[in-house]
Order: C-alpha cells, then structure tokens, then sequence
C-alpha cells in the first residue's frame, strides 16, 4: 500500500529565517519519510489561520512567534499541559476534522537545559513574558526550580530590567532569554541587564539560535558564564511534535 501524503507547516509572522522547513525537509530525505512535505505559512494577522487550515491534506503544524497564545481559541481543543501553559506550539489536524494544540516547547527546553544544570541552579530569571517564556517557566516547575519573570512593564511576581542589580542576579544563577531581542538581522542589540554582575557560576540561556552566538550570549561568556542557544531546544521540540503527529 502506498502511504499517504501528508503535509506540514509552520505559522507565524515574518518566519523566512524559520529552522523548521529546513529541519523537516532534510528529516524526509535522510529518514526516507515518503510523500510528506513542509511549507511556510506567513501570515500577518492570526484570523488568516482559518484559511490555512483548509490545506489540503494538512496534517500537522508548528506555531511560532506571535500566535503561540492567540492562536487557541482557533483550535477545538487543547493538551492538558498546553492549557497548563497557556501557549502551544504545535496542531494536530484529525481525521475528523477537528484541531488540537500541544506545546512540545517545554519539553525541547527542559532536555536542552538539564545537561548544563549543576546543583547551585537554584533559581532562574525567565527574560520576557510571551508564549514561549510560559513554557519555559512550567519546564522549570518540573525540574523544581525556583523563577521569576522579567518584564519592560509591571506585572504580578516579576522584575522590572530596571531593578535587575547584583543582588538579584546573585540570587538567580540561571537566566534565560525568551524574548526576540538579538534575532538576526538584528544581531546588534540585547536585553538590558546588568551583565558586569554574571560570573563562572551562571547559567545563561538563549531561546535564540540565529545567530548561534548572540550578543546576550556574547557579554555572559565573557564574564566566564555557561552559555546556551536554542538550537538543541528545537530539534528535540520538532521530534516532539513528530511523534505527536505520527500516532497510531
């Protein structure tokens, strides 16, 4: 019997840079998957979902910035870990017609991480408050790690950067970037915390893998930090979200 084609994607805004279309693309090849393909789906406002997920044949798909929140209450259902969450980055187009989101994010950060981890990471700085900072935070739940969000506004339990100081930083020896802050092109900014107070015993984590060496990454490592981009993050989100689409 022959199998059936099936097609995947990605949404999210201004995704040209995007790793997924190449990672999966090469995946067919290498792992000899037949009639399956992956496209980029570009799209400027979150109600042009609807159009997308009349594709044919679309099985499965990965979301990206800025949608990972917006996008629920699209879907017909969700994962109790996603709702959890509160983002998802990952559709499943039944046979039936119906959607249900997942957030494989979580679980690609938490395996990327905890090879670094030692046991003074006691405590973490989650830099920016959207989708994916809301996964990171429930992988650090898992792995019983203490957090506290860092945000340009106030909000509830979190830091202003304008309060970030050597005391605090002292206190939090692992931070992770999850805002796009050093995305190329722009590779010439990074998030505003007082790197001169980072030493051997932090932890630095960029949710960013291009470029591979941000400039956030760039200032930890030279005050002697352990740093880390999210290239490992992704593939094991991506091989996540394929075993989710692949299930009996």
């Amino acid at each position: 019997m022959q199998p059936k084609s099936k097609k995947f994607g990605l949404i999210g805004k201004n995704i040209q840079y995007s790793f997924s279309k190449k990672y999966f693309t090469d995946k067919f090849v290498s792992e000899n998957v037949e009639k399956c393909s992956y496209e980029n789906f570009d799209i400027q406002d979150i109600f042009e979902f609807t159009k997308v997920a009349k594709t044919e044949l679309l099985v499965g798909l990965n979301v990206t910035i800025p949608y990972k929140e917006t996008i629920i209450p699209f879907l017909d259902s969700i994962s109790k870990k996603a709702r959890k969450i509160g983002a998802i980055n990952t559709i499943v187009f039944k046979s039936d017609g119906k959607t249900k989101g997942y957030n494989t994010d979580w679980f690609g950060f938490k395996k990327a991480i905890e090879k670094n981890l030692k046991p003074h990471h006691k405590k973490a700085l989650i830099l920016g408050t959207g989708g994916s900072s809301k996964a990171v935070a429930f992988a650090f739940s898992k792995l019983e790690i203490d957090y506290t969000f860092v945000s340009r506004s106030r909000n509830k339990n979190s830091f202003l950067y304008a309060e970030l100081n050597e005391d605090i930083l002292a206190s939090h020896q692992i931070i992770v970037n999850c805002s796009p802050v050093g995305t190329s092109p722009n590779v010439d900014v990074c998030p505003d915390i007082p790197y001169e107070y980072l030493n051997e015993t932090h932890l630095v984590f960029d949710l960013i893998y291009n470029p591979e060496k941000t400039l956030f990454l760039q200032k930890a490592q030279e005050k002697q930090a352990v740093i880390q981009n999210g290239f490992e993050m992704l593939v094991f989100q991506a091989e996540k979200a394929w075993k989710i689409w692949n299930r009996k």
